[in-house]
């Protein structure tokens, strides 16, 4: 009997000892005494859930795929659906409405221009993790776009937010290769007829910006140069804000034909049936998974000339021209960090703000005439022209809608084609230690609010919650990722974390596998609620409303509790985001 105690204990203080082991290699930066670990946040621009190759794509990205390798794929991770409202939940933890973006900077709805909570740049109602950051002794880096407020539409910009060193732009996007701007200037009485300049900042001073770099060179290396000029000993924070993929579609001509072939065989059609059917082999989106079924507003292959194949595919290989070059500039960014000692004290986090664009100009259903005249007038639309400065292309809905592969719509809608994307975490250590995750593939429901309560985790810093420097804030809803990346956790969010979005009208609940939507006429919707299971159903064309009614209910009842409680005006239901367009 004694001989089976002792066994017993020391097959206890074994198991205790190897978990203990577990948890430090799933976090070398853990502990009150440990070094603070330095946090890599890079954010793609208007990139798809079917986009990069560590998510079933053709496109070539072997630096994002090692991020894969080393960390954990989600992939039921959601956003909002357009770029700066992403942003603000992405800083704070807060629903966008408490923090000024219930409104998109580029499509106002009138009646709520002026109301609280739809400022359209980014408040003092909550603190950044930027701000908490920097009071912890970080050094706060900022390099891309910004698009939170700073200029026209108000707000502040980047070292008004706690950033100690910032570079790029403070709009949404511009011109790749040079300082232009990427919109006209719609109040000019004569802004269709000339381009317009884009402001560029370094260190909240005007900066001229050379023609000829291109956008993922000239902000990967003043990157570099904020992470090389730190302090030693001094731990960073970097938020890599990549302009790509981003309209206009534009990219270094040595990486885009390799990928023309390919769009021209598959088309529209193709390409989307191919990603569907390589993200359901890799297990990206359930076996259960069935196509999503064809979309009204996308144009068909088949009824295209020859002469407007040749070009769509041409656009479509500079888009994946634009990743592929991000994918290198990751690469820069990691072989600089590995070489200087610095990786393995690294939390690295990649997502995407948003689905793909599908913005049309000349579409008389998504598109802006006025936006259209100007790029006919303004720049060469020939087949030879495209990916260069002088071109001002937009890969579509046809495109855009294929790039999701299993998924349903894109950019400016609530269906998962528009709001899941890919989030890649690899914490401290990751690279170079045995992470007991490493290379895992999780459907836990993760959302953009939760990125930031897991960073000021990892950096061991506690969120005030009500109470900034003597002025009261709003405490954020997101929930940290960090149990369950070091495996102390098998669930992100449960079913009572559920989580409500609302913009343009659209809106949605998630609770657990389970998403509500209703999507209004004026964008295309019937006005009605509908329920899907989204993780054995991503393609959204099984509702269970009839099946599951007293389902429905609850969570049209949890999504109107939040409607409520932050004062979310009504849009009208023909109203279009698109005819509203401001800029």
């Amino acid at each position: 009997m004694k001989k089976i105690i002792s066994i017993l204990s020391t097959v206890i203080l074994l198991t205790s000892c190897a978990e203990k082991t577990e948890s430090v290699s799933a976090n070398v930066a853990a502990g009150p005494e440990a070094k603070k670990p330095n946090i890599l946040l890079l954010v793609a621009d208007d990139t798809a859930f079917g986009d990069i190759g560590a998510y079933g794509s053709e496109v070539h990205t072997p630096n994002m795929n090692k991020i894969a390798d080393a960390g954990i794929r989600f992939t039921n991770f959601h956003v909002s659906p357009v770029c700066s409202v992403t942003r603000s939940m992405l800083f704070t933890g807060n629903d966008n409405i408490e923090v000024g973006l219930g409104s998109f900077d580029y499509s106002i709805y009138p009646p709520t221009r002026g109301k609280k909570g739809y400022e359209g740049y980014l408040t003092k109602d909550a603190v950044t993790i930027s701000e908490l950051l920097n009071d912890d002794g970080y050094e706060v880096y900022k390099s891309g776009k910004w698009h939170l407020g700073g200029e026209e539409s108000g707000g502040k910009g980047p070292l008004e937010w706690g950033f100690t060193k910032e570079f790029g732009i403070l709009s949404g996007g511009s011109n790749h290769w040079n300082d232009l701007a990427m919109t006209p200037d719609f109040k000019d009485p004569n802004g269709l007829n000339v381009k317009r300049k884009e402001d560029w900042t370094l260190n909240g001073e005007e900066y001229d910006r050379p023609d000829g770099v291109y956008s993922g060179e000239i902000y990967t290396n003043q990157m570099l140069a904020f992470i090389k000029g730190a302090k030693k000993d001094t731990p960073w924070f970097a938020y890599m804000a990549f302009t790509t993929a981003h309209f206009p579609i534009q990219a270094p001509q040595e990486l885009i034909m390799k990928y023309y072939p390919k769009y021209l065989e598959l088309g529209y059609a193709g390409l989307k049936k191919s990603r569907y059917e390589s993200l359901k082999a890799q297990g990206l989106i359930s076996h259960e998974a069935t196509e999503a079924p064809f979309n009204s507003l996308t144009k068909k292959w088949q009824d295209l000339s020859q002469e407007n194949k040749e070009k769509q595919a041409k656009i479509m290989a500079t888009y994946a021209a634009m990743i592929e070059d991000q994918d290198n500039r990751i690469g820069q960014i990691l072989a600089y960090l590995r070489e200087s000692g610095q990786l393995d004290n690294t939390l690295v986090v990649y997502m995407t703000d948003n689905g793909p664009e599908g913005f049309e100009p000349t579409n008389p259903k998504t598109g802006n005439p006025e936006m259209a005249k100007w790029l006919e007038n303004q720049f060469d639309s020939s087949f030879e022209a495209i990916g260069t400065a002088n071109s001002e292309n937009v890969i579509g809905t046809s495109w855009a809608n294929a790039a999701t592969g299993g998924l349903q719509w894109w950019k400016w809608f609530v269906g998962e084609g528009g709001i899941r994307v890919p989030l890649m975490i690899v914490p401290p250590g990751g690279f170079s230690t045995d992470y007991a995750r490493a290379g895992q593939k999780s459907n836990a429901v993760v959302y953009v609010k939760d990125v930031p309560m897991t960073i000021l985790e990892y950096a061991n810093v506690e969120h005030p919650m009500t109470e900034y420097k003597s002025k009261k804030v709003i405490p954020p809803s997101g929930i940290s990722i960090k149990p369950f990346l070091d495996g102390q956790s098998d669930v992100v969010r449960t079913e009572s974390d559920w989580w409500a979005f609302e913009l343009f009208g659209n809106g949605y609940v998630m609770q657990g596998e389970f998403k509500a939507m209703k999507v209004r006429t004026g964008m295309f919707g019937d006005g009605k609620w509908h329920l899907y299971n989204v993780v054995s159903d991503p393609s959204e064309s099984k509702p269970l409303e009839a099946k599951h009614p007293e389902k429905l209910k609850a969570m049209i009842s949890l999504y109107e509790s939040y409607i409520a409680k932050n004062n979310i005006l009504p849009v009208d239901s023909a109203w279009s985001a698109f005819q509203g367009a401001s800029q």
